[in-house]
């Protein structure tokens, strides 16, 4: 129940699924075969699906490592929003393109657990919108080095705490691949 009373689409949200964001991510292979699912299942419901991709210092725009992985493409006419920071909304046009597509509700998927897909669901709850995450289909590489819980950990505390993430006249939550709803509200 988004707060967009005139918004009642669904779009799947596939963050920074990138060679590389994720060159080094846990479970990598089946966490993009997921997502893949998500996205064919998201074509085949006629549900927008919303790429947005990531540009730093460190992931210069138009590198090898910046394109999207060889198994996601996406398709034409599907809106493709660069971003700078961790949050997708922030200083992009993806309010914009969420607006003329009619969405109020988001079911998010991608990179890295810990970083751009919490700060997204954040700024998406934030802003109005529902936002879903998909479980089984977003992944992080291992910081452990550096401090960092592993992979493992962080992604089942990302799972954990969205699960029960709420804001008023908003609803968030997790589900799987298997169980995602992109039908529009």
């Amino acid at each position: 129940m988004t707060t967009f009373t005139d918004r009642p689409h669904t779009a799947l949200l596939v963050v920074d699924v990138q060679k590389g964001v994720v060159a080094q991510a846990h479970e990598r292979d089946a966490v993009i075969a997921n997502i893949a699912a998500l996205v064919d299942r998201a074509r085949g419901e006629e549900v927008p699906v919303v790429w947005v991709q990531h540009s730093a210092d460190d992931l210069p725009q138009g590198s090898a490592e910046w394109a999207y992985v060889d198994e996601l493409v996406p398709a034409d006419g599907e809106p493709l929003i660069h971003k700078r920071y961790g949050d997708s909304f922030e200083d992009t046009e993806l309010e914009t393109v969420l607006a003329g597509l009619g969405v109020g509700r988001l079911v998010v998927a991608g990179a890295q657990s810990d970083a751009c897909i919490r700060s997204t669901l954040h700024g998406a709850i934030t802003r109005g919108y529902d936002a879903t995450l998909v479980a089984d289909a977003h992944t992080t590489e291992d910081l452990s080095a550096y401090g960092a819980p592993t992979p493992d950990l962080v992604i089942a505390h990302t799972n954990l705490y969205w699960q029960h993430h709420e804001a008023p006249g908003r609803t968030a939550g997790t589900t799987t691949t298997a169980e995602a709803s992109l039908t529009s509200t």
